[in-house]
């Protein structure tokens, strides 16, 4: 009889036998071999690093990243620096805006590896609470944030935005291209585009550009 014979291959032997392995931890030898080529399969190599040298809200500093990290990640979880926010993580919302050799980014969209020797802005360089930026003070000023998760990523837009105006930048709105300044509420808005507010603050955040453009003006 198949069943008094315990080295016979059933259908309960390989179930106990699983179930053993499992429970004990064993892996079978085949576990390393997918393809029942009888070769192991060689582990996978260590991610490559890099040093990456950046000059964050005028300090030096110097990271060694695995080559993969955003600039986001070395922002924030090397250089702890948690203004610039996380939002989609997929350039869709704008919160980590960050300032990079005068451009405004999407921090979470490049590498790290990408920006060595950068000049990079973030809030915190900005201003201070006791020292703030006039675009800082505009947004208080003008209600321009509510829960406030992606207000730091819409001032720092909205300060490379009135640097973009400055030197004459068109934006997809511009009616004129000669005009000067580009400074109509569309103009404004059309630039900031890019920052989503869930809270639905736009109409403070463009009085606030308004503001402190007039002041420049």
């Amino acid at each position: 009889m198949h069943g008094s014979d315990p080295f016979t291959m059933t259908r309960r032997n390989v179930l106990l036998t699983g179930s053993t392995l499992a429970a004990t931890g064993v892996v079978p030898a085949y576990a390393e071999d997918p393809v029942g080529s009888g070769t192991p399969v060689e582990p996978l190599p260590e991610a490559a690093s890099s040093q990456v040298r950046l000059r964050v809200n005028g300090r030096e500093v110097r990271l060694m990243l695995d080559n993969r990290t955003t600039l986001l990640d070395a922002l924030r979880e090397h250089l702890h620096l948690t203004g610039t926010k996380k939002g989609c993580d997929h350039g869709q919302c704008g919160a980590c805006t960050a300032i990079v050799d005068g451009r405004r980014i999407n921090a979470c969209l490049t590498l790290a590896v990408m920006h060595d020797g950068a000049d990079v802005t973030t809030i915190e360089g900005l201003g201070t609470p006791r020292n703030m930026h006039q675009m800082q003070r505009a947004f208080v000023r003008h209600d321009g944030y509510q829960c406030g998760y992606c207000t730091p990523g819409q001032i720092c837009s909205a300060v490379a935005v009135l640097d973009e105006i400055g030197k004459g930048i068109p934006s997809h709105a511009s009616a004129d291209l000669n005009a000067r300044p580009l400074l109509s509420a569309e103009e404004l808005r059309e630039r900031m585009s890019g920052n989503i507010c869930r809270c639905g603050a736009y109409s403070n955040i463009i009085d606030a550009m308004l503001e402190v453009a007039g002041r420049r003006a």
